[in-house]
This record gives C-alpha cells, sequence and structure tokens, in this order.
C-alpha cells in the first residue's frame, strides 16, 4: 500500500493499558491503517460478540476463548501480540475466617469459578494439576457463565450456581470453598490465597516452564487478515505502543510477549492444558493458532 492510497478503518476493540494507551490516545500514527476504537468496560465483554459475530476486525481476546473458537471453526486468526498477562498463583482464594484451605485441602470442595472456560481458571487448574498434584475432577466446579463460544458445553461434573447468585458472597457465606477471580480482585482482607507465598510460588513457576500466563491476546477476523501488509502494519503500531510504555522493564519479566517465538511457550502449556481439561476437542500445535502472515512476526 502506497501513501496514495486509501488509508484502511478498521473496528477495533482493546482494553486500556499502559501498553496500548499511546496507540489509543492518537500518539502512534500510522499512514496506511486508522484504527476506530471500541470502549468495551470490562473488555472481555467484548469476547463473546467476537467469538460469536466476529463484531469487530480485531479484538482483544481471552487464549482460552480463542482456542475455542479455533475449535468450532470461528473465521478469527492470532496475532503473536499479548495485550494481557500475569502470574495466576493468587488468584484463587479462601475465607480464612473459616479456617486455612490448602492445594492439598481442595478434593472434595467446592470451588467457584466464572465461567469453566475462563482462561484465569485454566491456568490456576493447570498449575495445581501439575505442579500441586491435584485431581481435578475430584474437585466440584461451581460456574456463573456459559462459554464465548456458543458451541462448548462445561465437562460432566462441572454445575452451575443458582441465578442471582455472586461468586464473592458465595466465599464470604461459606457456600463455596475457594473461588477463582480475574483481573478484579476482591478486597475483603479475611479472603486469602489458597496456594501459600504466591509471589515467591509465581517466580518458581517461571524458571520452571520458561513461560508467562498469558491471558489475552490480539486475533483478527477474514477481513482484516486478508491483506497481510495491512497486518503487519497493525502489529507494529502495537508493539510501538508498548514500547512507548517502557515495557518490559530491564530486568523484569516479560508478561505481555510479542512475537511468534516469544509467544510459544506459554501457547503450547496452555493447549495441553485446554485439551486435558476438555475445553477444546484435540491438542493444536501452536503453529495451527496461527496463520502464514502472523506465524511470521517476530518482536
Amino acid at each position: 500500500m502506497t501513501t496514495a492510497e486509501k488509508i484502511e478503518t478498521l473496528n477495533v476493540c482493546l482494553g486500556t493499558y499502559p501498553h496500548t494507551k499511546a496507540l489509543k490516545q492518537g500518539e502512534i500514527k500510522s499512514d496506511r491503517v486508522a484504527l476506530a476504537f471500541t470502549e468495551i468496560d470490562p473488555v472481555n465483554r467484548a469476547f463473546m460478540p467476537m467469538a460469536r459475530e466476529q463484531k469487530f476486525d480485531l479484538s482483544e481476546m481471552a487464549i482460552v476463548t480463542y482456542l475455542q473458537a479455533k475449535a468450532y471453526n470461528k473465521p478469527l486468526v492470532l496475532m503473536p501480540a499479548t495485550v494481557m498477562g500475569r502470574f495466576q498463583h493468587g488468584t484463587m482464594l479462601y475465607n480464612s475466617e473459616r479456617g486455612t484451605l490448602r492445594p492439598q485441602d481442595l478434593p472434595g470442595k467446592r470451588v467457584g469459578v466464572r465461567a469453566f472456560s475462563q482462561t484465569t481458571g485454566a491456568w490456576i487448574r493447570g498449575i495445581l494439576w501439575k505442579d500441586y498434584g491435584l485431581d481435578l475432577g475430584s474437585v466440584k466446579w461451581i460456574t456463573f457463565e456459559d462459554a464465548h463460544v456458543a458451541e462448548y458445553r462445561d465437562p460432566p461434573g462441572v454445575t452451575r450456581a443458582a441465578a442471582g447468585k455472586y461468586i464473592t458472597q458465595m466465599l464470604l457465606d461459606g457456600e463455596l470453598d475457594a473461588a477463582i477471580f480475574g483481573g478484579a480482585m476482591p478486597s475483603e482482607p479475611q479472603l486469602k490465597s489458597v496456594i501459600p507465598d504466591p509471589q515467591a510460588a509465581a517466580q518458581e513457576w517461571y524458571k520452571k516452564n520458561g513461560a508467562v500466563p498469558i491471558n489475552h491476546m490480539v486475533v483478527l477476523k477474514e477481513r482484516a487478515r486478508s491483506h497481510p501488509q495491512i497486518v503487519r502494519e497493525v502489529y507494529r503500531l502495537l508493539l510501538a505502543s508498548k514500547h512507548a510504555a517502557g515495557l518490559p522493564k530491564p530486568g523484569a519479566v516479560d508478561l505481555i510477549p510479542f512475537g511468534f517465538d516469544a509467544v510459544r511457550p506459554s501457547l503450547e502449556l496452555m493447549s495441553a492444558y485446554a485439551f486435558e481439561m476438555k475445553l477444546t476437542p484435540r491438542r493444536y500445535a501452536v503453529e495451527e493458532l496461527f496463520d502464514d502472515t502472523t506465524r511470521a512476526l517476530q518482536a
């Protein structure tokens, strides 16, 4: 595309983070692409319309949602651009007023999670399974929402909370023994991490696996991905916005990796977890999650 050609306008939905701020505020510019942003708060409410209707040209999306969209042949493709990642060890909480709860105590317990397909839930279940020896089938999983992908059904043994019930209140009231939370962690001081010293545990997990627990990446629908030069330009803009935020910090773990090689270890782990947890019908090779254009993108 030359500067004489028409600028392509793309409909975009991304959350506002330090690493997207420069792009969303127009500080990072392009003479090829214009991005028309739709604001949805919280941004996870955009995942269902993107998965089911392909509502945007490109959007932030949870990794498990994308894997399930792939399984049901949705016309989407992944870009190796992370939008949100965090260590997950501190996301499963229990009510300390009712006694101490540790990973080895979870069999037979009632554990709430927003949706069984929630990416944070998949990460913490994988951690508990692989690193703490938890039989995931021994836990009574209680959910509150359907998956973003309409065709997916929760596996046997997963039950839905009664209408009008809320996960934090159920945990405080003793109707749940533990609960998994996402970005909005509750502030009640009596709610403690099931995994002791979660920060230290997360660092050990990172050393062992050489991966970060990615939550959200960028996905593209057919109209956007049909123009490789546009895809490459969008990727450049996203990466430039990350750099404008001064990320990654020197010496710090990069929780928002960019580039095919950088995201591969995380996606390999989650693809394995998703299959074993019956979130997807098979394990996907990382290469399958991208197309020829996005697979070639590096940081």
